[in-house]
């Protein structure tokens, strides 16, 4: 099995817009609040892959 990580801590969210820790948790929070008001379970200073790709990028990644 690949090794493929389901959730992105706010440190890899930090090294993908190379932007400070800080203001990574706060993308992370504030997308995490979004989740949680659509009923969904949030891990704190985490979020999954997918959605950051979505809410990001515009696009759904593909299920392998």
């Amino acid at each position: 099995m690949a090794n493929y990580q389901y959730m992105m801590s706010a440190d890899d969210v930090a090294k993908e817009l190379d932007c400070s820790k800080s203001y990574a948790y706060k993308l992370v929070k504030a997308m995490n609040k979004e989740l949680a008001e659509q009923g969904y379970i949030t891990m704190a200073g985490r979020i999954p892959r997918a959605y950051w790709a979505k809410k990001m990028f515009g696009y759904e990644l593909a299920a392998n």
